[in-house]
């Protein structure tokens, strides 16, 4: 890596690389990837003398040298190595603070050191058979071979440790001056090797923002059906990540237009209703990006996983529930309840954890809850059972229900606003007075058991659910009342 010693080659390239690269680009590329190649210098170098010690050699490569690029490499390092994986066991073994080997099937080595965490990978290259779902991983023995089967221009360029020679044979540095992701060969040889790479164009166009390359979109478009070879992990994993990028919409509409959503998300492309000949319904699927744009906005700190999810699949339910009425005007009833029924079953097939998918599906249940609200008549046992209805979600579906606002009708909007003002207002003076957020019965099973004098049974459980909705309807009660109520519903019960 470059240090106060040493000069630096990052980044020159050959002149067929450097023919459409715009001059500033470049010398902006070359300070970021400078500054943050020094930062990460002293324990890159050290690795790398260890593992020409070892008569190997060792290159920063992919991502770590495009995000070096761009300014923003963070601790995770990805290097490569002609060195055989049980090779680089005995190299780093002694000198990181923690090795792990989950990745080595695949020639991965995993390491810690310092607050680094490090990846090295064997030259290889690997591909999918047409009936496997696992891809075959074969070794190289040049990082040429190995550059040249990896996915994009931009992830095909490496840095040679520790003579700090920049290897780019595919003009990727080119490509990111000029924001656009092309393979390194063919896309359709690239797509065929590892049908997930598709998904990689989107997720890497919503996080850099960059364009991808017409030759990329066509062949994503022609082989989208290959996409069902990848397991329901993988594709997961990468959608994942697309969704958390800083620009999502922009990888969804990619997935959307090529065909590739209708293969392990097909509700979401299901969304471009036809709109009736007097437009009297909105475009869902414009309008459910646009949610999903807003709800981003209001997320504070890190991304949300499950509010973002649940603003892009909260209308899913649309398509099915859709009808024209005879006085012209189109309807969605209980949508969010059929909605809530589809997510749990894609997310369900997509092999999300189970809290994921409850947490999804109960936020597109519950989208709708607040319309009822109106202009404020809801009853304090309203807001009670809205609040316990939404549970540990109710901050996520404040953000929803506001983030659902898209009317242009700028009175509208202000209206909705206003009466979600009120609604959080009313919530947050229960919730001091009442510590909503616990909502029990003023009675716990025990009392229950004493007072009436039962042992444990289904009957604690009914005389349970009969307080419950009495502290909804009514709020906190004193002992004494509640002691009296659960002995009148007892007397009815005989």
């Amino acid at each position: 890596m470059p240090n106060a010693n040493h000069d630096t080659h990052i980044p020159q390239t050959s002149p067929s690389a450097q023919t459409a690269q715009p001059a500033s680009a470049l010398s902006q590329a070359q300070r970021r990837a400078v500054s943050e190649l020094l930062r990460v210098s002293p324990v890159a170098d050290d690795l790398a003398r260890r593992f020409r010690e070892a008569g190997h050699t060792l290159a920063l490569v992919g991502g770590s040298v495009r995000d070096a690029l761009l300014g923003r490499l963070g601790n995770d390092l990805d290097f490569t190595t002609d060195a055989r994986p049980e090779d680089v066991l005995k190299i780093v073994r002694p000198w990181a603070d923690s090795v792990w080997e989950v990745g080595i099937a695949f020639g991965t080595v995993g390491c810690r050191k310092r607050n680094f965490q490090i990846e090295v990978t064997t030259y290889r290259s690997e591909a999918y058979d047409r009936t496997s779902r696992k891809p075959e991983v074969s070794y190289g023995d040049s990082i040429e071979e190995d550059l040249v089967r990896r996915d994009f221009t931009v992830n095909a360029m490496a840095v040679a440790l520790p003579e700090k020679e920049f290897i780019d044979p595919h003009g990727g540095l080119e490509n990111l001056a000029s924001r656009v992701l092309q393979t390194p060969g063919a896309p359709e040889d690239s797509f065929s090797d590892d049908p997930l790479r598709m998904m990689r164009a989107a997720r890497f166009a919503a996080q850099l923002d960059f364009q991808v390359a017409p030759e990329v979109i066509r062949a994503m478009t022609d082989m989208a059906g290959r996409i069902e070879i990848v397991s329901a992990e993988r594709v997961r994993d990468e959608l994942n990540k697309l969704i958390l990028a800083a620009h999502p919409r922009k990888g969804l509409k990619l997935l959307v237009d090529t065909g590739l959503a209708d293969h392990f998300l097909p509700e979401l492309p299901a969304l471009r209703l036809e709109r009736d000949e007097h437009h009297r319904h909105k475009d869902v699927y414009e309008h459910s990006l646009t949610v999903l744009d807003q709800a981003i906005d209001l997320e504070e700190g890190e991304p949300d996983l499950v509010l973002r999810l649940a603003a892009l699949l909260h209308d899913i339910g649309k398509p099915k529930t859709r009808r024209f009425e005879s006085d012209g005007r189109v309807s969605f009833h209980h949508h969010e309840v059929v909605g809530a029924k589809m997510t749990k079953s894609r997310m369900t097939k997509l092999k999300y954890p189970n809290d994921l998918v409850k947490d999804v599906s109960r936020l597109v249940e519950l989208h709708l809850r607040f319309h009822g609200y109106g202009t404020g008549e809801w009853t304090d046992s309203a807001v009670r059972r809205y609040v316990r209805d939404a549970g540990p979600l109710l901050d996520r579906l404040h953000k929803l229900t506001r983030s659902d606002c898209t009317t242009r009708n700028k009175r509208k909007a202000t209206a909705l606003s206003r009466a979600y003002d009120g609604l959080e207002e009313r919530i947050a003076r229960l919730q001091e007075q009442e510590e909503l957020d616990a909502i029990r019965p003023d009675l716990d099973g025990n009392d229950i058991m004493q007072i009436l004098d039962v042992g444990p049974g289904p009957l604690v459980g009914t005389a349970y659910k009969h307080l419950l909705e009495l502290r909804l309807e009514c709020g906190p009660m004193e002992r004494d009342e509640a002691v009296e109520a659960l002995k009148e519903w007892w007397a009815a019960q005989s």
